[in-house]
């Protein structure tokens, strides 16, 4: 791609149709910035993937261009892929104080010690980078120190509003700087990148003032123990739980690490208020009786090992769930694949006859942190930029948010739906898409970063469904035939001990089929015995196992 300092090129790397991996390219002359190094999280048949995260490659190989790293808001879709980045690249990494906080626990957790944090305040700070000077304003989010950025170039100014709604009675007092950001777009705007989650969701998104009394009028009916979970970043829903069993004579534990750390991290910065007679360490808690404790716990999403679930399973190794205690879910359960997770473990609560409260109960237990249609238009009417560029969302999303930009009097070839890899080149003149890099999502599964792929993933696809027969074959080396017959091993397939005459049989067949030819090869012989096991198995069970034929030359 050519390089041009009369025009701005934005590339989104992944954002766009997938709701998680945020990350975006800004470029200027020879300069180019980040905003946002997310990761995704697995689908339900990514078998044994851990995290998804962007494809680096355009990065790695531009990197003597890359100025800094931007980062809007403590969510680990936005920052979560940096460990992974920092691995490849050493700049500067700018973000607010609480973001700043939940980043350095992440890097520290990865073992990475070298990088370069500076720590923004939305009020003041001015970040010059290169061609890009960028003005951090104060947004509202379910998380605090959430920020926007107006970003000043020779070309023209532009402005990156991630994740935000608006709410003027936040938990933390500091609504979206309303002022700032008007005062910043009177000046012009070329293009926003602006968040389009909530484009199909009408009116405004409710304060999440609203929710404590919700949730106060839950546990004040609570007669037992209270478990309350949402997701450890959501620190001002914490606040509001704490705030709740103080009222309530309560005493609160914190449960599970990320919960724990998270909250000692914004309790440090001042962003989460409690002493220390009302959080209390699980030793304590034990002490107690069932009616005077808040548990507020990880596994908001349902995830096998959290807290919450090993409570569910009865596997906690200090706590356990009773006949009439109390589960509230404070969150939806949105990650892809979570819903399912978080179903089994309401279902299980069930089962315990606990009573539980949950997304599906209408109570209005949780508000989401995005900005609904009414937030939208008013955010576009504050900046009206000449082009638009919808992002953290998925193609529905991007869809519904060109419909808002154009009621409100943009053109339709001024709003720009963009896919995973699609670059944007703009000017006051025109903006137009230009290229498209071939990216990817990158897996990530334990130690191995991008070695898990299709095929890999296609064979643990099919070892989750159908299992694996192992056929072990004996061959005489000097005259090239089988000398004993096969033996075949079941796991995940056929149940041996009630299958034993099938799988007995299907070893006689074989052998007849492998007895008629000699042995050319060992490939040969492994290529012929998967071939026809593979047909006869679907034939006689209508099931698809992985065979696995292993030779031993004797």
């Amino acid at each position: 791609m050519g390089l041009s300092k009369k025009k701005i090129r934005f590339i989104a790397l992944s954002g766009t149709t997938g709701v998680t991996e945020n990350m975006y390219v800004y470029e200027c002359g020879r300069d180019m910035i980040i905003i946002d190094c997310g990761v995704g999280f697995p689908d339900l048949d990514m078998h044994g993937v851990d995290l998804v995260i962007p494809d680096f490659t355009y990065i790695r190989e531009n990197k003597k261009r890359l100025k800094a790293i931007f980062i809007t808001h403590g969510h680990e879709d936005h920052f979560g892929a940096l460990p992974f980045l920092l691995e490849e690249v050493n700049v500067p990494i700018y973000a607010t104080e609480l973001t700043a906080g939940f980043i350095k626990d992440k890097l520290d957790d990865y073992g990475i010690k070298k990088y370069k944090m500076n720590v923004i305040n939305p009020e003041k700070d001015i970040i010059k980078e290169g061609n890009f000077k960028l003005t951090p304003f104060r947004v509202s989010h379910s998380v605090p120190d959430t920020v926007g950025f107006c970003l000043e170039t020779p070309v023209g100014n532009l402005f990156h509003v991630s994740d935000y709604k608006f709410d003027w009675t936040p938990v933390d007092g500091k609504p979206f700087n309303i002022t700032k950001a008007a005062n910043l777009a009177s000046k012009g705007v070329l293009c926003m990148a602006s968040d389009s989650l909530g484009s199909t969701s009408p009116g405004y998104t409710e304060s999440e003032s609203l929710i404590e009394a919700r949730i106060e009028g839950v546990i004040e009916k609570a007669t037992g123990q209270v478990f309350f979970t949402t997701i450890s970043s959501n620190i001002s829903r914490m606040q509001q739980a704490i705030n709740v069993a103080q009222h309530q004579g309560r005493k609160v534990c914190l449960v599970g690490r990320s919960i724990v750390k998270k909250a000692e991290i914004a309790r440090s910065l001042g962003r989460l208020h409690y002493s220390d007679e009302t959080v209390i360490s699980p030793k304590q808690a034990k002490k107690l009786k069932k009616s005077q404790i808040v548990y507020i716990i990880s596994g908001s999403y349902g995830q096998p090992g959290s807290a919450l679930y090993r409570v569910a399973m009865g596997d906690h190794k200090f706590l356990a769930v009773e006949e009439g205690d109390t589960v509230i879910f404070s969150g939806d359960p949105a990650p892809p694949g979570s819903k399912t997770n978080v179903d089994a473990l309401v279902d299980r609560f069930f089962e315990l006859d606990v009573d539980v409260h949950y997304y599906d109960m209408q109570e209005d237990l949780h508000v989401s942190g995005h900005g609904c249609q009414e937030d939208i238009k008013l955010l576009m009417g504050i900046v009206k930029p000449r082009f638009y560029i919808p992002i953290g969302g998925t193609i529905r999303h991007m869809r519904a948010y060109k419909k808002i930009a154009k009621a409100m009097g943009a053109s339709e070839r001024n709003v720009f739906e963009l896919m995973p890899g699609d670059v944007v080149e703009m000017d006051w003149d025109g903006a137009k898409i230009v290229d498209k890099l071939n990216v990817k999502s990158v897996l990530v599964d334990g130690l191995g970063v991008g070695d898990v792929g299709n095929i890999v993933l296609r064979d643990r696809r099919i070892l989750a469904q159908d299992g694996i027969a192992i056929v072990v074959l004996q061959i005489d080396k000097e005259r090239r035939r089988l000398i004993s017959k096969p033996e075949i091993v079941s796991r995940g397939f056929v149940f041996e001990k009630e299958t034993k005459g099938f799988l007995e049989n299907t070893q006689r067949i074989l052998e007849q089929q492998l007895s008629q030819k000699p042995v050319i090869n060992t490939n040969l012989l492994k290529n012929e015995t998967v071939d026809f096991l593979e047909r006869y198995f679907f034939e006689e069970t209508g099931r698809r196992p992985m065979v696995l034929p292993v030779v031993i030359e004797l």
